[in-house]
């Protein structure tokens, strides 16, 4: 904490905690002696029980107790005896930051009970670099330092209302899914996916507060330009999956908030308007109103379970078989198709398919062969959904409705009135595949187990061909 050692912190401004121990472990004398060794007063160091000073990474694993060190931001209680129960008020009122931890791994638990000491132990220390960054640069919070505080700035400029919270959390939700999105995580209904789509969802649903909503790729594009490794990633991607999953929710956010003000049954919201049960409940609790998530995830999971026992109708594309590995691939088949109209742009289309036990073969509209890096981007996009577990269904739609949903259809097939669509995800709406198609398909993307792209050439004038097996 000196100066010498890089941070300057005032040591008279530091308070740190200890484990108060329990039926698993004693108390941590030995940290507070270290604490009280390197000039901390014992009136600064307090004890605390397992829900505060203590981890574990679930029932089973390597696990002990914690250290954390908290900061005065004002220094207004340099020099001050103050209790555990007003320290502990004073963290909930955030004038004392948490700004590192220490984490003592030396015990082993097993179906929940600590069965002794590890072999090996160690210490998990870590530093919070914004939390320390706002402290070292005097302001209350990141959002206030030189990081952030131009982002932060410039959503005030561009808005005529002011409110903070919203800003922040535009801010912070938009910064998160950039960098979720860098890692191939695209918009989905289960899994990584879903996270980063409640993200961007509640990022946009701010924006709407803050009269903002047009300003979002400005924004995103002001947050991509603080951190130069993204310069060096396909930016394009990242700013086009975030621009198709901000102009989808647009329209659900419109009818599903008139919806909402009409006092519109949550379940109607989410599968009817595709109105995510997480802002439903934010919005519910503005007004001081309670939803009740049990019934809502009862009524969900008979409608998913409904979906999947749909009649499958009969398939006619360019299938080897039906046996289980080409059952996979054909799902496997409309997660590439899927993964080349996000990485190469929305041109992409089917142009012709052939799938065999060996590999999946594809043609599709493009003009230009696909770099390495591009053909990278697909495969991680596909297999990301298949580790997601996300659920594949079916249902039979008329056929103009089909069209106007955007489900893709097999170049040089004729389609009857009333047509069979298969979609990956929880609900149409937001699904990340939609196919006229009648199978056969499996349940749920984890089934696939893993894709490997392989040779992509020319097939004719304007179409190019990738193939792709099965591990």
């Amino acid at each position: 904490t000196s100066k010498e050692e890089g941070l300057g912190l005032d040591p008279t401004r530091l308070a740190v905690t200890i484990f108060e121990g329990d039926e698993n472990a004693p108390y941590d004398q030995e940290s507070k002696d270290i604490w009280m060794s390197l000039g901390i007063p014992e009136h600064r160091i307090y004890a605390l029980p397992a829900d505060d000073n203590w981890w574990s990474p679930g029932d089973n694993g390597p696990c002990g107790p914690c250290s954390e060190m908290f900061y005065d931001m004002h220094g207004a209680f340099v020099g001050q005896t103050i209790t555990k129960e007003q320290f502990i008020d004073e963290v909930k009122k955030e004038t004392f930051i948490e700004v590192w931890n220490d984490v003592f791994m030396e015990y082993e638990k097993k179906d929940g009970k600590v069965i002794g000491k590890l072999s090996q132990k160690n210490v998990d220390t870590g530093a919070g670099l914004e939390r320390l960054t706002a402290v070292m640069q005097e302001k209350d919070t990141a959002y206030e330092t030189d990081m952030l505080a131009s982002v932060i700035e410039l959503i005030h400029m561009r808005s005529d209302q002011y409110a903070e919270l919203s800003a922040r959390i535009v801010v912070d939700h938009m910064r998160t899914a950039i960098f979720i999105v860098s890692e191939g995580v695209i918009p989905a209904s289960t899994g990584r996916g879903y996270v980063l789509r409640r993200l961007i969802r509640r990022a946009a649903s701010h924006a709407k507060k803050l009269n903002i909503q047009s300003q979002l790729g400005t924004i995103r594009d002001a947050i991509i330009d603080l951190y130069p490794d993204l310069k060096l990633q396909n930016v394009a991607v990242i700013g086009q999956t975030i621009t198709n999953e901000i102009a989808k929710f647009s329209e659900t956010l419109e009818s599903g908030l008139k919806e909402f003000s009409k006092g519109t049954d949550p379940f109607i919201l989410a599968t009817t308007y595709g109105f995510p049960i997480e802002l439903t409940q934010e919005l519910a609790a503005e007004k001081g109103v309670l939803i009740d998530r049990i019934a809502f995830d009862e009524k969900m999971k008979k409608h998913q379970e409904l979906s999947r026992s749909s009649s499958v109708g009969m398939f006619k594309g360019g299938l080897g078989g039906t046996s289980e590995k080409i059952v996979r691939s054909h799902t496997a088949h409309h997660l590439i198709l899927a993964a080349l109209q996000r990485v190469l742009g929305p041109h992409v289309h089917q142009k012709g398919s052939n799938i065999t036990e060996e590999r999946i073969r594809m043609d599709f509209a493009h003009d230009s062969k696909m770099t390495d890096e591009q053909k990278v981007q697909v495969e991680k996009l596909v297999n990301s959904w298949i580790e997601q577990d996300i659920p594949v269904q079916h249902i039979e739609l008329p056929r103009e409705k089909a069209e106007k949903i955007g489900a893709e259809m097999e170049f040089g097939m004729k389609y009857p009135e009333k047509v069979s669509v298969y979609f990956v995800g929880e609900n149409l709406e937001s699904a990340l595949s939609k196919e006229f198609c009648g199978g056969p398909h499996v349940s749920r993307t984890s089934e696939i187990k893993k894709v490997t792209l392989g040779k992509e050439e020319a097939s004719s004038a304007g179409v190019r061909r990738i193939k792709a097996t099965l591990d």
